[in-house]
């Protein structure tokens, strides 16, 4: 069982993770609004930046993955809206009452959402390993949140980053459903959509638009935080689930809480130590997760990027065309017994 989506999330956490004692830098001299919106649009601007480059220097033509079909354009309509709008506004308006640590460390609940999420709404496996990383995770969360005598922290502010965790725990698994299509096209247009939503949203509101380096900063952050950050979180789901990847997603919060000590006027606790050693044990039960039983694929045609070596897919091609490829394809009816996880072709009930 590969453990590629793995090593993806995580590089995922911890760009995203960075972006919040960064962001709080940034609300400075940026309204939360104005700033929610440079990220996205940060995120649009650097994926495009890296599409054009890769055809012009590399003559890399666009990935051979399948198009968005009808029924995609609402997932990731549900995605820009909760994802791309809804949860970054309310983490910066958050941000800006909380300190950047206790903000970081409240960010352990997207992972708690999108696993309860996808177990209550998508009815995706999790055996007791999975829930006893889960604990561990949220264990360590409540840990390293807990120090009354650290900065300010407002009811309101707290409420505003669990209503962010929420929010992105819904885009998480609407962004799931679609995650068999190319990361990239679809990071790009939740980019757009979102930047151009909240930088309006800001310019209707009265905030004011900076043309010096702050836009600069907070472009460059949304391109990698962001953009990047959102490409590899979509080829983990595509392998993980939402499940497994919002658990290993974990690891964003002490990212960011480490972040916060570097590179902000904050300090820490004794609960870093017991804290750091809960999430450790949380993603080591993650990582050593094995999950195999006898289970029966039905029926099924759909178009997704895939190579035959995996064994899922033996069809023959004439000629054979380089992989990995895409195109619509049958599966027969399969009853076999291997390890797996929730991915694309594994979403069945237990």
């Amino acid at each position: 069982m590969s453990q590629k989506p793995v090593f993806l999330v995580l590089c995922s956490a911890v760009l995203f993770g960075l972006s919040t004692p960064l962001s709080k830098h940034l609300l400075k001299d940026l309204s939360p609004v104005v700033l929610a919106g440079l990220l996205y649009a940060g995120a649009f601007l650097g994926l495009t930046v890296y599409v054009a480059g890769a055809r012009l220097f590399l003559g890399k033509p666009r990935g051979p993955h399948p198009p968005l079909r009808k029924r995609d354009w609402l997932w990731l309509a549900g995605a820009s809206a909760s994802g791309g709008i809804l949860a970054p506004i309310c983490l910066l308006f958050g941000l800006s009452k909380i300190s950047g640590y206790a903000a970081s460390l409240l960010l352990n609940l997207e992972g708690v959402a999108t696993a309860l999420i996808a177990v209550a709404l998508f009815k995706e496996q999790a055996g007791r390993r999975i829930w006893q990383a889960l604990a561990a995770m949220t264990a360590a969360g409540v840990l390293l949140s807990w120090d009354p005598g650290r900065g300010r922290f407002t009811l309101a502010g707290s409420l505003l980053v669990l209503a962010a965790m929420a929010a992105w725990g819904l885009d998480n698994n609407f962004t799931r459903n679609i995650s068999d299509k190319d990361p990239v096209q679809i990071a790009r247009i939740k980019g757009f959509i979102a930047g151009a939503f909240s930088l309006s949203l800001a310019v209707v509101l009265g905030g004011k638009i900076p043309w010096g380096r702050s836009l600069v900063y907070g472009l460059a952050l949304g391109a990698a935080s962001y953009g990047a950050s959102l490409v590899l979180y979509i080829k983990a789901l595509a392998g993980l689930g939402a499940f497994r990847s919002g658990a290993f997603f974990s690891v964003a919060p002490f990212v960011g809480a480490l972040g916060s000590l570097l590179l902000l006027p904050e300090s820490a606790s004794w609960t870093l130590i017991p804290g750091a050693l809960a999430m450790a044990f949380g993603l080591a039960l993650i990582v050593r997760e094995r999950h195999a039983h006898r289970h029966v694929h039905e029926t099924v045609r759909h178009s997704h990027l895939h190579a035959h070596r995996d064994g899922h897919h033996g069809h023959e091609h004439a000629p054979q065309p380089p992989e990995p490829h895409a195109h619509e394809h049958s599966h027969d009816p399969v009853d076999h017994c291997h390890p797996h996880r929730p991915d694309i072709h594994h979403r069945h009930l237990h």
